[in-house]
């Protein structure tokens, strides 16, 4: 999916910046600061590598498996979802102006969306902020609930979607969201449309995997 803004479209590279005192950019730097991070200010691991999926920096967790959805077409990747036995966080990350708030422009265009679905999208604040519970009646069973996330970055935003557990139990989904704590984000220095998804990229080990296959 692909956000665009409400009044502009064409490729933005915001100049501008806050002063070091702004109330705004000094509550963006304090919600970033235990993670997810920019990559620039990434921690190093204790023990092991990040997997390297160009915009995504992914810490290996030993309860959660690395899934990629790939298009056979073009080989482009087009999910990237970290899975544990008790549900899934599902992640991508979206160019953004230096200093602006992308997630509160993006937040109505997915409730719209749920709606349109039959479903509805409920807000309620979280640990980076506003976020959305949307829930989807399905044709058997309970409907499916969704916890829509969304972390304004420098330049960036990422948006992370959480399955079962951390969605439907968001009080109790510590484990979950210490998961995307540990995410990295970069994204680069090229001039991208505000809204455009970043590159995501398979890691070399996973070629080999599929051409073996």
């Amino acid at each position: 999916m692909k956000f665009r803004r409400k009044a502009q479209s064409e490729p933005v590279e915001d100049d501008g910046s806050l002063e070091a005192d702004d109330p705004e950019e000094e509550t963006a730097a304090d919600l970033l600061a235990d993670g997810p991070f920019d990559s620039e200010d990434l921690p190093p691991l204790a023990d092991g590598e990040r997997v390297d999926l160009g915009s995504l920096l992914i810490t290996p967790e030993p309860n959660r498996e690395l899934r990629l959805q790939v298009d056979e077409a073009s080989g482009a990747v087009q999910q990237v979802l970290l899975a544990g036995p008790d549900g899934a966080l599902e992640v991508r990350a979206f160019a953004a102006p230096r200093n602006g708030d992308l997630w509160s422009e993006v937040r109505p265009q997915i409730a719209a969306e749920v709606a349109q679905s039959g479903g509805t999208a409920t807000e309620r604040e979280g640990p980076w902020g506003t976020e959305l519970i949307c829930q989807v009646g399905q044709r058997s069973g309970a409907p499916q609930v969704t916890r829509v996330l969304g972390i304004n970055g420098p330049r960036w935003m990422l948006r992370c979607s959480l399955l079962g557990a951390g969605a439907a139990r968001p009080d109790e989904s510590g484990d979950w969201e210490d998961s995307i704590r540990r995410l990295g984000v970069h994204r680069g220095s090229h001039a991208m449309p505000v809204g455009e998804a970043l590159p995501v990229v398979m890691p070399p080990q996973a070629r080999r995997v599929e051409q073996n296959s």
